[in-house]
């Protein structure tokens, strides 16, 4: 395999050398992975790959997927991994110490130079607003609200995790739609559109066989019910549509908090959104816009979804990479 040059010096400062370098962004989710290899100006290539969340996929697929995103990349630009100067790298539970040294390791057996590992909120937050003010709120497999005031003062709601946590995201309306076809089971005996739709994603016949596989351990994967049960709602069952409204509900209930902790003085609060549910159901933005506007009509919401992995790898490009330089 034959790589392209990947660093040039550029000029002289304060006895010092300041190199352009290549630089590495990834965005390590619970359904897919996202990557970015650049200057310090240009995107050079990408890649994309499975699951790499370590605490839903564990570390083996994990390390499948960020290698795979990270090589594709790297192809792409016809870079050498080991050519990289600095790599950040965003993902779900990176405060715990444990999962931030799985991902490092992870990465560093692929990847040379600096790497950095932050959460995904850091580096969607980053994506949508850089140094600027701002709200993100993510609802992809999961779901968490991030924000930093002109002050410089961060909070976050939510993202505590799927078993207790992560309102109106993927794996919660998944959830929520077996709970409440469950419910309208109990009270009829038709069967919902939605029940048999969620049925069929998991191949199973009937209701108690749903039951089992929804109460099985380690839990099933629930997100894989979202496009289920969005096609339910775009075909007019209310049941479906009432799952995304509350879904929608929840997500503005997370920025909700974000803004009474960090804007409660602020004449304009700008928010944004990034996920696959948020990408894919227009219902759940709808009901999310509408109820932020309501409660705080200083509220500006950003229509566009965000692509987080660039935020990956603009923190990426954040610190030169300096080295000692000859005399000249």
């Amino acid at each position: 395999m034959v790589f392209g040059t990947a660093l040039a010096v550029s000029s002289w400062e304060n006895g010092r050398t300041t190199l352009m370098a290549i630089f590495l962004g990834i965005d390590g989710g619970g359904t897919g992975t996202s990557c970015l290899i650049g200057d310090e100006k240009s995107v050079l290539g990408s890649g994309i790959a499975g699951a790499s969340n370590v605490l839903r996929v564990g570390e083996a697929a994990a390390r499948v997927a960020l290698v795979q995103a990270i090589r594709q990349a790297c192809n792409a630009a016809k870079i050498d991994p080991a050519k990289i100067s600095r790599a950040c790298v965003g993902v779900a539970g990176a405060a715990r110490p444990e999962v931030a040294e799985v991902v490092r390791r992870i990465v560093a057996e692929t990847v040379s130079g600096q790497i950095e590992i932050v959460g995904d909120m850091v580096i969607a937050l980053h994506a949508a607003f850089g140094a600027r003010p701002g709200i993100m709120v993510i609802a992809g497999t999961g779901s968490i609200a991030y924000g930093r005031n002109k002050a410089g003062k961060v909070a976050r709601a939510g993202g505590w995790g799927f078993a207790v946590s992560d309102e109106g995201s993927g794996h919660w309306i998944g959830r929520t739609a077996v709970s409440a076809t469950l419910r309208a089971a109990d009270q009829s005996e038709d069967a919902s559109p939605l029940l048999r739709a969620t049925m069929n994603v998991w191949n199973v016949e009937d209701r108690d066989a749903l039951v089992m596989a929804a109460n099985v351990s380690p839990p099933p994967d629930f997100a894989a019910l979202f496009p289920a049960v969005l096609a339910a709602a775009n075909t007019g069952d209310a049941l479906a549509a009432g799952v995304l409204r509350l879904a929608g509900s929840e997500l503005a209930t997370l920025a909700k908090i974000i803004i009474e902790r960090l804007f409660s003085d602020a004449n304009t609060v700008p928010v944004a959104m990034s996920g696959g549910v948020f990408a894919n159901a227009a219902l759940v933005r709808e009901v999310f816009y509408n109820e932020l506007r309501v409660q705080f009509p200083q509220v500006l919401v950003d229509e566009k979804i965000v692509d987080t992995v660039q935020g990956a790898l603009d923190l990426a490009r954040s610190r030169k990479i300096l080295v000692p330089a000859s005399k000249p």
